[in-house]
C-alpha cells in the first residue's frame, strides 16, 4: 500500500474512533485544551494569531478565539482560494465569518489579510497528531503549503486519546513546534 492509500485509510479509521468518542469526554477535553493553550507562554505573548473553525467533533477553537479577542489580539482565521492556497484574514468577532470552502466558517472577502511572517502563533488543524507534532490532516494540502515558509510559533490541538506515537509522512509534512492534549504539552522546537 502506498503512502497515500495508508493516509486514506488510517483517515477512516480515525474518523471512525472520533464518532465513538462519548460527549462528556469530548467537552472536558475541548476545556482541558482550552486551558492548556491560554497558559501557554507562546499564546500569553502572541499579538497576532491565526486559527482555525472548529467543526464537528475537532477540538473546539471558539473559546479559544473569544479569549483572544477578549486579550486584544489580533485574530484570523484563514481564507481559502483555489490551487490549495490560503491566507490569514482579521476579525474582530466571530460573527463576521461567513460560510467557505466545503461550508466552513471563514473570513469574508472584504476581510483585511495579515502577511504569514506578520503572524505570531498558528493554531494548526489535524485529524490526528503524532508525539512528534506531525499530522494527518483532512487531505486538502492546505497548511503543508502555508507552513512550509513562517517563523510563527504553530501548535497543534488533539484530544489524548487520539494521540499517536507515529503518523504516516512525506517529505512536505511539516511539524508544528508544539502539540498540546487536555493531559499534556509537547514543545518540539521551540521558535
Amino acid at each position: 500500500m502506498n503512502i497515500a492509500d495508508t493516509k486514506k485509510q488510517l483517515r477512516n479509521d480515525v474518523r471512525d474512533e472520533i464518532a465513538a468518542l462519548h460527549e462528556d469526554y469530548i467537552k472536558s477535553s475541548n476545556y482541558g485544551i482550552f486551558k492548556q493553550l491560554t497558559s501557554l507562554s507562546e499564546y500569553l505573548q502572541a499579538q497576532r494569531i491565526m486559527l482555525y473553525y472548529s467543526i464537528g467533533r475537532e477540538p473546539s477553537t471558539v473559546a479559544i478565539a473569544n479569549a483572544a479577542l477578549a486579550d486584544g489580539k489580533i485574530v484570523t482565521f484563514p481564507h481559502c482560494f483555489p490551487g490549495r492556497k490560503m491566507e490569514a484574514r482579521i476579525v474582530e468577532s466571530l460573527e463576521q465569518l461567513v460560510p467557505a470552502v466545503l461550508g466552513i466558517p471563514a473570513p469574508p472577502d472584504s476581510a483585511p489579510a495579515i502577511a504569514p511572517e506578520h503572524l505570531d502563533l498558528i493554531i494548526v488543524p489535524g485529524l490526528i497528531f503524532d508525539t512528534s507534532g506531525y499530522r494527518l490532516g483532512y487531505g486538502g494540502g492546505y497548511y503543508d503549503r502555508y507552513l512550509s515558509n513562517i517563523s510563527a510559533f504553530t501548535i497543534g490541538i488533539t484530544r489524548q486519546r487520539l494521540l499517536r506515537t507515529e503518523v504516516p509522512k512525506e517529505p512536505h509534512d511539516v511539524a508544528v513546534n508544539c502539540l498540546i492534549t487536555e493531559e499534556n504539552i509537547f514543545v518540539q522546537q521551540p521558535r
